[in-house]
């Protein structure tokens, strides 16, 4: 990538602004705190809020660590080797920001304590050695409670899921859709050919399709299909994030990355300040924003309250 481009300076500017943070203050050996590095899967986007958030949340704290930011994007080869190298210091916590860069980090030798940000398996922080950090998806609670707000008379909640990746997910989304006085219509898809028919059978049943991170069932190749399920059924269709929206969907919970960055930031420091990473269980993010699509909520016939548009991050129309 050349060094002119966009992606490279801020690369660059993320790494000046961290680098500023050192300050010469020496621990009570006379030494300076041991550096605390940062690798990021890529440098653009959602990684460039939450590193940004991060670095803002680290230099508040006072602490005298400097910090080091390396893309794994635009870094390469140096930033693996800082990875591998905080890995093995066996101290100060490695902050990670995608799943690249986690997955390379749980699987370096060393143990220092790993603090993942943007991961997307909370299974793989919990049963790996010194880590946690903050998954992207929102509990099922808060994505249900979401749903009443903006769907209020839905009962029927619909989703589609591949039992081998979710199947805990649904049992627990079922009993949490009982006490909230909601009825989960779960249908299993095994291979993308079953799609279309759990998509109808939940055209009998549902009143609302809500979107969960599945591999199978949810990727590039069967949008357009979800898409059109839901404008034909004029059933809203909870997407999982907003270029879901974009194309369609009536609205998708999203995250604030500069606070979810600043999540992660604590965490390390409270791992700086003694506690074991393996004991902060891994968490959800902490704030909510929302895209949604004004257009397809009149395609759908549904009546949006103007306060719910307006408190939107994203409004698509």
């Amino acid at each position: 990538m050349s060094a002119t481009t966009p992606t490279a300076r801020l690369a660059r500017a993320c790494v000046l602004a961290t680098c500023a943070l050192a300050l010469a203050v020496g621990s009570a050996r006379g030494q300076e705190p041991r550096p605390l590095v940062v690798v990021t899967s890529r440098d653009d986007g959602p990684y460039a809020g939450v590193v940004e958030g991060a670095q803002a949340a680290l230099a508040a704290s006072g602490r005298a660590n400097a910090v080091r930011v390396h893309s794994l994007q635009s870094g390469g080869d140096a930033a693996l080797q800082a990875l591998l190298g905080a890995r093995k210091a066996g101290d100060a916590p490695l902050i990670t920001v995608g799943s690249s860069a986690t997955r390379a980090a749980l699987e370096a030798p060393g143990n220092a304590p790993v603090i993942a940000c943007m991961s997307t398996d909370a299974e793989e922080l919990r049963t790996a050695r010194n880590a946690t950090g903050v998954v992207l998806e929102f509990s099922m609670e808060t994505q249900l409670r979401w749903i009443s707000r903006f769907v209020p008379d839905s009962q029927a909640i619909g989703v589609l899921y591949n039992p081998v990746e979710n199947q805990a997910r649904i049992a627990e989304a079922r009993k949490i859709a009982q006490r909230l006085g909601l009825r989960l219509v779960a249908r299993e898809v095994h291979r993308p050919q079953d799609l279309p028919g759990a998509l109808e059978s939940l055209a009998r049943e549902a009143d609302v399709l809500l979107a969960v991170t599945d591999q199978m069932v949810l990727s590039p190749q069967t949008t357009q299909a979800i898409l059109l399920f839901s404008f034909r059924n004029r059933m809203p269709f909870s997407g999982l994030s907003a270029s879901w929206v974009k194309a369609g969907a009536l609205y998708a919970l999203e995250r604030d990355y500069p606070d979810l960055g600043a999540q992660c930031a604590e965490m390390a420091l409270e791992v700086l300040n003694g506690r074991a990473a393996s004991s902060i269980p891994p968490a959800k993010p902490r704030k909510i924003v929302y895209a949604v699509n004004v257009r397809t909520a009149e395609q759908l016939k549904l009546r949006l309250p103007p306060e719910l548009v307006a408190g939107a991050a994203e409004v698509y129309r």
